[in-house]
């Protein structure tokens, strides 16, 4: 038998190199004081659409030009899991020791997006309680590791289905 790589191993190398990129890109924008910029945010989906296809992409040429639907689905997920975890331990790490005002940034823009849509202050105040319970580091590591699986899922299904090559009965 050829020797073959797994889902395992491609998820694994694609990604830390993904999850590296958005600890990079994650840096710029926190020090730039971009934080909360939802325009740049999105970046961020099309970095971890950019490395699924790219990973889907390795493991098919891996594997004489053939990827199932379930094996990209799987490497998909693998890859997003992986981008999700190292992400959130550098958004806890940084929010913990490097910029602990980070939060505080979040919630001055969350305040001032609301007050230019005309929110009534007694919303504000309840949706800001709300909000602070998430902006912890230890939640907010949550919300990237379950966030980046999300997206990579719905990603995932799309890619897995238009890249998937499986081998015929007669090979």
């Amino acid at each position: 038998m050829e020797n073959q790589t797994t889902t395992t191993r491609t998820a694994l190398k694609w990604g830390v190199i993904i999850g590296v990129i958005n600890i990079l890109y994650s840096t710029g924008i926190m020090v730039s004081g971009q934080i909360g910029n939802q325009t740049l945010g999105y970046i961020t989906y099309l970095i971890i659409g950019v490395g699924l296809y790219l990973a889907m992409s390795d493991f098919k040429k891996e594997n004489q030009g053939f990827m199932t639907y379930g094996q990209g689905l799987g490497l998909g997920v693998m890859k997003s899991v992986i981008v999700g975890i190292i992400s959130g331990f550098f958004s806890f790490a940084y929010i913990k020791f490097i910029d602990p005002t980070i939060s505080d940034q979040l919630m001055k823009k969350a305040i001032e997006e609301m007050e230019k849509k005309g929110t009534p202050d007694e919303q504000i105040e309840q949706a800001m309680e709300i909000t602070k319970m998430f902006m912890t580091p230890g939640a907010l590591f949550v919300i990237a590791v379950f966030g980046t699986l999300f997206i990579g899922l719905i990603i995932s299904l799309i890619m897995a289905a238009i890249l998937k090559k499986e081998k015929s009965v007669f090979e």
